[in-house]
């Protein structure tokens, strides 16, 4: 029997709504190396043992398969579902007039769910590539990013929040200047926003400006992905597991470095939502974050860290023709490319 975390140790969250989120989730993208059978076990033993945020997606291909595990968490009485937080995500193909309705109603079923706790703009453009696609794959019909666009798919995602079916909405992938560009437009402004957050690549100004905004960051990637797809692993990416400075502090405290990065993520205010099949591994992430915190020394050390260059989710499958290098989606020049 797995070790329970009792849910009322696990630090919350408060939202900008006034509403409280734990302070560390399960993710469940694995679909390149895990089944859909094997992601939604992980969930089922992480709601015993004490997990209350999941987030999950479209795309993923396994809310058919979580969705049977909610139902049965709740007809056991494992869990209420007024206790989880639950969050989903559009993906690029369901940006058109009416489409984001038709892939909510799509999740709403298939999550088995009457309500999401946070709907989530996955990516800000409607580039679309086929789940497991290579590196190298491309869509002659992608389009850089627009506000136009955007705001467009924005107004549906507001339309589903006056509905009551998403209590949150929230965006993903975003930059500075793409926020800059239409927070100021949005009747209903994002809750929070998913960004690509650990130690060796920080995104210290985007978080400190969505902070600034009330918008709530959620940490992906948050212990350095190893286990992300093929596509996305290049000669030079730094591994935070490695690094000398947080295996020194894992050795220190005993615990694997992966424990390191979580600590330093929850301490730090963003929300990480690891992921693993592991009963052991996704055990530990939850308890870790019940006990023994990094002291300031140890946090200031880990905030050196960072390399802005060490973006691991590149998302170079959906440049469009005429780009240049995955460079382009993420405006380093400080300004949107169109």
């Amino acid at each position: 029997m797995a070790e329970r975390i009792d849910p009322k140790r696990v630090p919350k969250v408060r939202l900008r709504t006034g509403q409280e989120v734990p302070c560390i989730g399960m993710g469940t993208f694995g679909s390149d190396r895990f089944s859909a059978e094997q992601i939604s076990s992980a969930v089922a033993g992480a709601i015993r043992c004490g997990y209350r945020l999941f987030d999950c997606a479209a795309v993923y291909g396994n809310e058919k398969q979580i969705g049977e595990v909610f139902r049965q968490a709740f007809e056991e009485g494992a869990v209420r579902r007024e206790e989880l937080f639950i969050t989903s995500k559009v993906w690029n193909d369901m940006h058109g007039r009416g489409d984001v309705l038709l892939s909510l109603a799509q999740t709403l079923k298939d999550l088995q769910l009457d309500y999401i706790d946070a709907y989530f703009v996955h990516w800000p453009f409607a580039n679309y590539h086929a789940p497991g696609c290579d590196g190298d794959s491309r869509n002659p019909d992608s389009r850089p990013f627009s506000p136009e666009r955007f705001l467009a798919t924005w107004r549906q995602m507001e339309r589903l929040y006056d509905m009551g079916l998403v209590k949150n909405l929230g965006m993903s992938n975003m930059t500075i200047p793409k926020l800059e560009a239409v927070l100021p437009h949005c009747r209903v402004r994002p809750t929070l926003i998913e960004m690509e957050m650990h130690p060796c690549f920080q995104q210290p100004e985007l978080y400190e400006y969505c902070l600034a905004q009330g918008v709530q960051p959620v940490g992906f990637c948050p212990v350095g992905s190893p286990a992300r797809p093929d596509r996305d692993i290049f000669e030079g990416d730094k591994c935070d597991t490695k690094e000398p400075v947080i295996v020194r502090i894992a050795e220190k405290h005993g615990v694997h470095p992966a424990i390191v990065c979580l600590k330093w993520a929850v301490q730090r205010g963003q929300v990480p939502i690891p992921f693993s099949i592991h009963e052991a591994h996704y055990v530990d992430n939850l308890k870790c974050v019940t006990e023994d915190p990094l002291t300031e020394e140890e946090m200031a050390e880990i905030k050196a860290l960072d390399d802005p260059n060490n973006r691991l989710i590149k998302g170079q499958v959906f440049l469009w023709p005429g780009a240049t290098d995955w460079r382009d989606l993420w405006d380093m020049d400080g300004k949107i490319t169109e």
